[in-house]
């Protein structure tokens, strides 16, 4: 025993030794056994760099470099991915936590087909191809798909439904990484066609259209 405790006590010497007391200041790295890429060689921007012809650490692009984002054009200006509290990519006001009423998109024939498009693969399996939440995954089970047609979610601004659609709601998963803020916004218009589908009136056409149906 007594062997036993010197070297269980020259072990916590060592180990203390090499590895110092909790809370102790040192400039010293400290010791990892397991690293897991924690610190890894990087080049500093604006530095110089013996491994380029040039001696810089900041690189040009090569030539033919594909952009990997690109601004959308929303009413005749540039937003781009990194502008997050901007009204398009967020659904919100900026500077604010209130959601737009009316989606920034204007509302075309190519939208609604965009947003019919992306329904049918990423909503229809939980909402259905009508919107009324009676997709094929009712069929195993998953009864909690709300319809698209309850006053509810009528009643939300467009920014809600597209903020809904990104981040997911309740038991409704996010979609943020699948979807392209564009292609929300074309779900948000054919949801929107859905409805007017369901709950309109023949007071909301056109005169000239009401006309025709008489």
């Amino acid at each position: 025993m007594r062997y036993f405790l010197l070297l269980f006590a020259v072990v916590a010497l060592v180990v203390v030794g090499v590895a110092g007391r909790r809370g102790d200041m040192s400039r010293k790295p400290p010791l990892q056994i397991f690293p897991d890429m924690k610190r890894q060689l990087k080049l500093r921007p604006q530095t110089p760099n013996g491994f380029f012809a040039n001696g810089v650490s900041s690189q040009l692009p090569p030539d033919g470099t594909v952009a990997q984002s690109r601004p959308l054009i929303v009413a005749g200006r540039e937003v781009y991915p990194f502008e997050h509290d901007d009204a398009v990519n967020s659904g919100r006001e900026t500077g604010t936590t209130n959601f737009v009423t009316v989606n920034p998109f204007p509302v075309t024939e190519q939208l609604l087909a965009r947003g019919q498009q992306r329904f049918t693969i990423y909503c229809a399996p939980c909402h259905g191809q009508t919107g009324e939440g009676n997709g094929v995954v009712k069929k195993f089970g998953y009864a909690t798909v709300r319809g698209l047609h309850e006053p509810v979610i009528v009643r939300q601004g467009d920014g809600e439904i597209f903020d809904t659609i990104g981040h997911g709601k309740n038991t409704m998963m996010g979609y943020a990484a699948q979807i392209p803020v564009e292609d929300r916004w074309a779900i948000v218009a054919y949801v929107r066609a859905l409805q007017r589908s369901r709950l309109g009136s023949v007071e909301d056409l056109p005169p000239d259209t009401r006309a025709k149906l008489k």
